[in-house]
């Protein structure tokens, strides 16, 4: 008789002590699986333009300028919507069905190396952050020539 063993949930801190020499590798791991808990709002669009360029589209409606914030943080791109709070002077909606949300968000990207933010644009309920890859002339790949003598 045979047992066939079922992998249900991936353990990584207990990985985690076999992996010496690999601790960025499991910290990315234990990054992407703590995000992958959190909520997917709101969502979003990765778009490659050509070989360097790329586009992140997040549906932020609801959010206005004031209540969006778009930073790099070493390799990161953060990602930031905050609720808008009417002022007290103003009067409040009162609604009847509110479909459309606009809660506190904060998306990660992470971002490769030489991975610069172009700008930010929002347009339409929609936020698009360009991307673009400038990879130094020194850490691109050289031809290196072979002599030969006989």
């Amino acid at each position: 008789m045979t047992k066939t063993l079922t992998l249900r949930s991936f353990d990584i801190p207990a990985i985690h002590k076999f992996g010496i020499g690999f601790d960025n590798m499991f910290d990315e791991l234990m990054r992407v699986s703590a995000q992958q808990g959190n909520t997917n709002y709101p969502p979003y669009n990765i778009v490659q333009i050509n070989e360097d360029e790329y586009m992140i589209s997040l549906a932020v409606a609801g959010f206005g300028l004031d209540n969006l914030s778009v930073t790099k943080d070493k390799k990161f791109l953060i990602i930031e919507g905050k609720e808008y709070q009417p002022d007290s002077e103003k009067i409040v909606p009162n609604y009847l069905h509110k479909g459309i949300s606009n809660r506190d968000f904060r998306r990660e990207f992470q971002l490769a190396d030489h991975v610069e933010i172009g700008n930010a644009h929002l347009e339409l309920g929609i936020l698009n952050v360009h991307l673009k890859r400038e990879v130094p002339e020194d850490a691109k790949p050289k031809t290196i020539a072979i002599t030969y003598t006989s």
